[in-house]
């Protein structure tokens, strides 16, 4: 049963997997949509928040005022954990280009980007410890210093998903095309 209202691209049917539609390049826009494990694991943490601050709200009925005060505080900070996790990722705009952690937020204008392009490399598995054979698509700045690993297909928005990934990568690319020069 498809819910369309409740979709950013109510002209598309939502059961095909096309980019957002950009209206506005001055505006800093993620080129893809986030992934399944992403948004599964956003919604489990805010399922636990949920509980979390019900039972602060029971602890203040009991008149614990200390142990509601703590699961007050856990629980929002479980709501700004999955609030984070749905905003990391990758974001475009003219301005250049901006990689969003769950801790950091780093943003490279256009000018300082001397390449973009994908690569054979070992990636992070879900962003876990263990790495895997994959693709990642690479941003190397000019100037000394590490290139920059923006995407892989292991990651939480394209684990599973192939052609999301290749997508994603080359509405990356054709973005820093378009902007490097000016």
């Amino acid at each position: 049963m498809p819910l369309p209202f409740l979709t950013a691209d109510r002209a598309f049917d939502a059961s095909d997997d096309v980019a957002l539609p950009f209206d506005d390049h001055d505006q800093w826009r993620r080129p893809y949509r986030p992934g399944p494990w992403r948004v599964g694991t956003a919604a489990v943490l805010l399922l636990l928040a949920s509980f979390v601050l019900i039972a602060a709200m029971i602890i203040v009925f009991a008149g614990a005022f200390s142990g509601a005060l703590l699961c007050l505080s856990v629980g929002g900070v479980l709501v700004v954990v999955a609030l984070r996790m749905l905003r990391m990722g990758v974001w475009v705009s003219r301005n250049g280009l901006r990689k969003v952690g769950l801790l950091t937020t780093t943003t490279v204008p256009w000018a300082k980007a001397s390449a973009v392009r994908t690569v054979q490399q070992p990636v992070r598995w879900l962003g876990l410890p263990r790495t895997v054979q994959g693709q990642a698509l690479v941003l190397a700045r000019t100037g000394p210093g590490e290139p920059m690993a923006l995407l892989t297909d292991h990651n939480a928005d394209f684990l599973s998903r192939v052609e999301a990934f290749e997508r994603a990568a080359d509405t990356v690319e054709a973005w820093w095309s378009e902007y490097r020069q000016g």
